[in-house]
């Protein structure tokens, strides 16, 4: 692990390079042996990020461009320039990029590992009750844009990138 500072991106350079229509996480923290997450999303005029919850992680929501507003419940807070959103775990919202489009930048504690459990008793607790067989597949829950795993049952926009989910 390289424990010395340095600067990972310019900001402004990746979004001036990025094309007009490009969507979703332009930039993500990409370190060996790093203790957080961080991407730079864009979402272009009018384009959204449906309403999700996250449950495992608080959420720190910096606009860097654009504008637009969350909006959780009832509560609607505009998002411009320079904004510093908390977006507290288990709380529903939602994000409605503005006129110009909105390019912000989400940092959270790093995500464990993903491990896939069998809802199955093990052998040794009851080999009678073991069944066998494997733990249902994920791939409907894998976002196509950035290949995260949602941990919603039924998820229809990814919350690291906004981008849809296909219909089932």
């Amino acid at each position: 692990m390289n424990s010395a500072p340095r600067a990972l991106a310019v900001l402004n350079d990746l979004l001036a390079t990025a094309s007009p229509e490009q969507r979703g996480a332009l930039w993500q923290l990409a370190e060996s042996g790093r203790e957080l997450d961080a991407n730079l999303v864009r979402l272009p005029a009018g384009a959204e990020v449906g309403e999700h919850q996250e449950d495992v992680l608080d959420v720190l929501l910096v606009v860097v461009a654009g504008s637009g507003r969350v909006v959780a419940g009832g509560d609607v807070t505009d998002l411009t320039p320079t904004a510093v959103v908390w977006l507290p775990r288990t709380s529903r919202r939602a994000l409605v990029a503005g006129p110009e489009g909105l390019a912000y930048v989400t940092v959270h504690r790093r995500r464990p590992g993903l491990m896939i459990k069998s809802s199955a008793p093990s052998r040794a607790a009851s080999p009678a009750a073991y069944e066998g067989g494997e733990a249902p597949c994920m791939l409907d829950r894998v976002c196509p844009g950035c290949g995260r795993l949602s941990q919603d049952p039924e998820p229809v926009f990814c919350s690291r990138c906004g981008e849809r989910f296909p219909e089932r």
